[in-house]
């Protein structure tokens, strides 16, 4: 398969892991929901460093290969796991609050944040297209601020749309993270991806014992961490799919024709999933002028990644 085709089966798994999500938070105790999905992505990935340790060459794939560590390296992973927790905590409160259809385009916009964070903290500059792109998410992000005030959410009040982007903030400050990792302390992909799932694990274990400890009792607010938990499949999902959609991501990236800005675009296509999932099966309204926009935030991210 092509790495265009890889790029958008990585798209697909990321649309349904934000479905997923959104199914497992809703009405439910995120502290534990979090917990139980990070601890199942740390159980896949365990056998892999423990066969990586004892026997590395037999590894069936490099992409799988979990490569040693010194100590300040694991200390690196470290950081980046309670940078991600502290991202993924404030996007899971955000999805139970807000419908499906707002919370994702509002994620999507994380390559503005990153090239903002880039331009100040590595002195990068945007190229005179990707400015371009910067005003068309803006325009976008303030026409759908006017279409969410239909449903009675503000993006100048509502938590829960605060929220969602200081998680895209944290979010974008962990790809540029990433890229001092990969590029600059050279830790292999797969490594990265491994102990990070490993150390999400007690990243989130306190929130889990203040949830336990204060008596599982719910205090009818939606972003109570003191909600009432809720069994659910769905949380199965969450870790598997996004673990499978970065290893795919990685797969595309490793093809020497690949062009990292349009797999970048390709990714940021899994909004339109989680939209279409969140108006169809959910129910929420204002599908065209929602649907505008989130084309018009499709389109300033395709300028500001090929722009690059």
């Amino acid at each position: 398969m092509t790495w265009i085709g890889l790029s958008a089966i990585s798209a697909v798994l990321l649309g349904f892991y934000d479905v997923t999500k959104k199914i497992a938070v809703r009405k439910n105790a995120v502290p534990i929901v979090l917990l139980i999905s990070v601890s199942v992505g740390a159980a896949i990935w365990m056998p892999f460093i423990c066969w990586s340790s004892f026997s590395p060459t037999s590894v069936p794939h490099p992409i799988l290969k979990v490569d040693s560590l010194s100590f300040a390296e694991h200390g690196l992973l470290l950081a980046k796991s309670i940078l991600v927790g502290a991202s993924w905590t404030f996007a899971f409160f955000a999805l139970k609050r807000l419908p499906l259809s707002i919370a994702a385009p509002i994620r999507s916009t994380s390559p503005f944040w990153t090239i903002a964070m880039a331009s100040l903290l590595l002195h990068e500059r945007p190229t005179g297209v990707q400015w371009i792109g910067i005003v068309i998410v803006l325009l976008a992000f303030w026409a759908f601020s006017a279409v969410s005030l239909r449903e009675g959410v503000s993006f100048k009040r509502d938590r829960g749309v605060a929220m969602m982007v200081v998680a895209t903030i944290l979010g974008a400050l962990s790809s540029i993270y990433d890229k001092y990792l990969l590029q600059t302390v050279m830790i292999a992909p797969s490594t990265v991806q491994a102990w990070f799932s490993v150390y999400l694990v007690p990243v989130m274990v306190p929130m889990a014992v203040i949830w336990w400890r204060s008596g599982r009792k719910n205090r009818d607010h939606e972003l109570s961490v003191h909600a009432l938990f809720e069994w659910r499949w769905a949380i199965l999902g969450i870790s598997p799919l996004l673990l499978a959609a970065d290893i795919v991501y990685f797969t595309a990236l490793a093809d020497p024709d690949a062009l990292v800005s349009v797999i970048s675009v390709v990714r940021r296509c899994s909004v339109v999933i989680a939209f279409l999932f969140g108006i169809r099966a959910l129910g929420e309204a204002n599908f065209w002028p929602k649907a505008a926009c989130v084309v018009t935030i499709l389109c300033g991210v395709a300028l500001l990644v090929l722009g690059g």
